[in-house]
């Protein structure tokens, strides 16, 4: 009898796959995503098994819907994450922080939902703090059966005018929006100002 993978189990099983010990394919993301958030605390919303937590170092805040997820962040990397309802009751609930990440989480929430789900959390970013959000682009949400919305641009447009957010910059990483139908992991990065 053979089990389903869980999400935690799947995240680790992509993310530590042997060759990749071998060949740092993140190094280029992960001194990007330290440059844009640093410096200052950030809140990590759909932190996963903490792969972006590790590169923002301690003054990071991890949330993510999926318990296993969270308990091996705090468990195995020793780090700070919760569940949405653990963060609320938390002091780090009512704590004001930097920066806002949102990496690869909006292309898995019904797009009826974003408005929603990013209210939740604004509060906690302090007044002048900045958003970040970053999403594949074409091939990248493609590649994911668990991708239901494609936020692109316009779609980062729409909820900072939805949510009165100024757009501080959009750009294609790591290469010119051009390839973004042919490469894998290239992504829409938006940087959105809170008031």
């Amino acid at each position: 009898m053979s089990r389903t993978e869980s999400y935690t189990e799947r995240l680790i099983r992509l993310q530590t796959a042997g060759w990749k010990r071998f060949v740092p394919v993140q190094l280029p993301y992960a001194l990007h995503l330290k440059a844009l958030a640093l410096p200052g605390s950030t809140l990590e919303v759909g932190c996963g098994i903490g792969r972006n937590l590790r590169v923002l170092g301690p003054a990071a805040v991890g949330i993510d819907v999926d318990s296993e997820s969270v308990h091996y962040v705090v468990e195995t990397l020793r780090l700070r994450a919760f569940t949405p309802e653990q963060f609320s009751a938390s002091t780090y609930g009512r704590s004001r922080f930097d920066t806002l990440l949102l990496s690869h989480v909006l292309e898995h929430i019904d797009p009826f939902r974003l408005t929603e789900v990013i209210s939740m959390y604004l509060p906690n970013v302090r007044s002048g703090g900045r958003l970040i959000i970053i999403t594949p682009q074409e091939r990248g949400y493609e590649s994911d059966s668990t991708h239901v919305c494609f936020f692109d641009f316009d779609s980062a447009a729409s909820l900072a005018r939805g949510l009165n957010l100024t757009i501080e910059k959009q750009y294609s990483f790591p290469l010119p929006r051009a390839f973004g139908r042919l490469f894998r992991y290239n992504e829409f990065v938006t940087l959105l100002r809170a008031h």
